[in-house]
Formats: C-alpha cells, sequence, structure tokens
C-alpha cells in the first residue's frame, strides 16, 4: 500500500470566488438555521419557510418543511409548490439545488451539490441538481451534484442517485462495488466508489 500516493490536504485549493459569500451573511444564516430551520421542535413550516425566503430561497405555496432541515446555502434553493420536505432533510447546495411542485423528500435525504477532484489535489468541484414534478425521494436517499431526476420518477429508500434518471422509473441502488482506481498508475485498486470525471460521482 505504501506506493499508492496521499493528497496533502493542506495544499488543497479553496472554495472558488463565484460559491463566497460575505462573513456577516454566512454567519447570518447559521444562526436563523439553527433557531427557525433545523430545530428540532414542531415549529410552522411557514416560519422555516419565511426564515429562507429572506434569505434569498425561492419556495412557492404550500411547501411542508419539517423539523431538523438544514440548508448550506438559502440562495441557491429552488422549491415548487405543495412539496413535503421530511425530517433531517439536508440541502448541502453550494451549486443551485432546484426541486419541482409536488415532490416529496423524505426523512434523512441528503442532497449535496459538492464533489472533489480527488485525483489531482481536492479542489472543490460543484454541480447543480434538477428534480421534476411529482418525484418522490424516498428516506435516506443520496443525491449527487449533475443528478436530474425525471418527473414523478420514484426512488428507492438509501439509493444513491447520480447522472439522469428518466421520468417516471423507481430506481433501487445495487450493492457496493469496486468500478475503478484512484490513481490509475497505482497497482492496487482503490475501494472507494471512483468516478468518471473530476466532477465526481462521490459525495
Amino acid at each position: 500500500m505504501s506506493d499508492i500516493r496521499v493528497i496533502d490536504l493542506s495544499r488543497a485549493p479553496g472554495a472558488p470566488e463565484r460559491l463566497r459569500r460575505p462573513a456577516w451573511l454566512t454567519m447570518s444564516w447559521s444562526l436563523v438555521e439553527l433557531l427557525l430551520v433545523s430545530n428540532r421542535l414542531q415549529i410552522s413550516s411557514r416560519l422555516r419557510v419565511w426564515a429562507l425566503r429572506r434569505f434569498g430561497a425561492r419556495i412557492g405555496d404550500g411547501v411542508i418543511m419539517r423539523p431538523r432541515t438544514r440548508v448550506k446555502s438559502p440562495w441557491n434553493l429552488e422549491i415548487g409548490d405543495r412539496c413535503w420536505i421530511g425530517d433531517g432533510v439536508w440541502f448541502h447546495n453550494r451549486d443551485l439545488i432546484t426541486v419541482g411542485s409536488d415532490v416529496s423528500i423524505s426523512q434523512e435525504t441528503y442532497l449535496t451539490t459538492g464533489a472533489h477532484a480527488f485525483r489531482t489535489d481536492m479542489a472543490l468541484i460543484t454541480k447543480p441538481i434538477v428534480i421534476e414534478d411529482g418525484v418522490w425521494l424516498t428516506s435516506r436517499c443520496v443525491v449527487l451534484g449533475g443528478a436530474h431526476i425525471g418527473r414523478s420518477a420514484v426512488i428507492s429508500p438509501m439509493t444513491v442517485v447520480r447522472g439522469d434518471i428518466p421520468a417516471g422509473v423507481i430506481v433501487s441502488s445495487p450493492p457496493p462495488t469496486i468500478v475503478g482506481q484512484r490513481f490509475p498508475d497505482a497497482a492496487v485498486r482503490d475501494a472507494s466508489a471512483g468516478a468518471d470525471d473530476e466532477a465526481g460521482r462521490l459525495g
């Protein structure tokens, strides 16, 4: 194993300029999120939606947002009408996440637009996520940057979603599989789920 190199994380580039926000804004949002959005108490969905809108989220009418919701960057969130956001859903949205209308995102589902250039310098790379109308993301799914989930698709519990999902289908993840090497010149395969490109099929 000693012949497989390790990337020095102290040299990893920071977030690109387009992703940066003033410190006062991010700190203010962190406080509001803690008090009003990720709060475990059964406070009003309207209050959560109000707080998100105040920080730039574009949210439609009739959205139900349950306790422990987390939103990294409300200015990168669009949600249509009549959506259900379950307990503990986490929008880790350094890039834009667009959710259509009548979408149900169930408990503990994690949506992340970020990955790292894991073969070179671990620089942050982001890709948007698009979820069309009528989709049901069931409990504890993981949706990766670049995913596009078609109209009224159903994603089974604990499924990892990447790439394009056709409309109207039911999707479930296969068991863990070695799909490549992190460093192609290495003699030993890396057991993590590799990627076809540097944007990462990894979350």
